[in-house]
């Protein structure tokens, strides 16, 4: 049973609040940014079914770019530092991972897996980010860290195999 709906720091139908909790994801219970990351799997599937790659690195530029604002705005309505609410950055982060992820739901699962382990784990220097920058670019910054490292292991493996 999950407890009572979060309340967020600006109403919904703000556009920081919209994009920030990744159009309401991010109120869902419990495991905000696992229901962030699994929002972003079927969207990065039709980027790159129909524009590729590259499409899906430009688009979590994009995305990261727009998330340091409406993170920012956020954080300074009232949200506190990197709120859960906010799940923008497990878009970023998991679109990121799956830049290296052939169409393949194999692929897509692992590159789920390997995102939520290192960006709950946070290592160096993600952990760092997390800890020491602020402001929307702190929102985003820690988990686009962490996901290089799901990149490069899904990189590596498509490389060896």
């Amino acid at each position: 049973m999950t407890g009572p709906q979060p309340r967020t720091a600006l109403p919904l139908r703000h556009p920081a609040c919209l994009l920030a909790t990744w159009f309401g994801i991010g109120l869902l219970r419990p495991a905000p940014g696992t229901w962030g990351s699994l929002a972003a799997l079927p969207l990065a599937w039709a980027i790159v079914y129909f524009g590729g790659p590259y499409a899906l690195a430009a688009a979590t530029a994009v995305v990261f770019a727009l998330g340091c604002w409406a993170g920012g705005v956020y954080e300074k309505a009232g949200g506190g530092k990197d709120p859960g609410v906010v799940v923008i950055d497990e878009v970023a982060g998991q679109w990121l991972v799956l830049i290296a992820a052939p169409l393949d739901p194999v692929f897509y699962l692992a590159g789920f897996l390997l995102f939520r382990l290192c960006d709950i784990t946070k290592p160096w220097p993600a952990g760092w980010a997390d800890r020491r920058v602020d402001g929307g670019l702190g929102i985003m910054l820690d988990d686009v860290l962490a996901a290089l490292y799901g990149l490069a292991a899904i990189a590596a493996f498509r490389y060896w195999y």
